[in-house]
């Protein structure tokens, strides 16, 4: 069964920083596109940063200039680092992965973890 724990959520000051992790486990055969995506109270999820294998990355453009995706394939693990946050980043984040495991190809969520952003 394959899962995604995520970790490193919390309340931060603006301007601070707070580093996401998401971890892959269960029988994986690989992992192509892993992603953040956020939800903000009253508004849809919506897509922060992705990666894909060979390590190519798609920003959102709020984010861009102060948040970085990257990944640890062998660990099959994705990070965010969230750098001069601002109270519009408090949302509950988020991963997803789109993994080939023994059960198929499907995509996954992970159980979200919140950040707050204070003023």
């Amino acid at each position: 069964q394959v899962q995604l724990v995520e970790s490193g959520g919390g309340l931060v000051q603006a301007g601070g920083s707070l580093r996401l992790s998401c971890a892959a486990s269960g029988s994986i055969f690989s992992i192509n596109v892993m992603g953040w995506y956020r939800q903000a109270p009253g508004k849809q999820r919506e897509l922060v940063a992705a990666i894909i294998s060979t390590g190519s990355t798609n920003y959102a453009d709020s984010v861009k200039g102060r948040f970085t995706i990257s990944r640890d394939n062998a660990k099959n693990t994705v990070y965010l680092q969230m750098n001069s946050l601002k109270p519009e980043d408090t949302a509950v984040y988020y991963c997803n992965a789109n993994i080939r495991s023994t059960s198929g190809l499907y995509h996954y969520w992970g159980q979200g973890t919140q950040v707050t952003v204070s003023s």
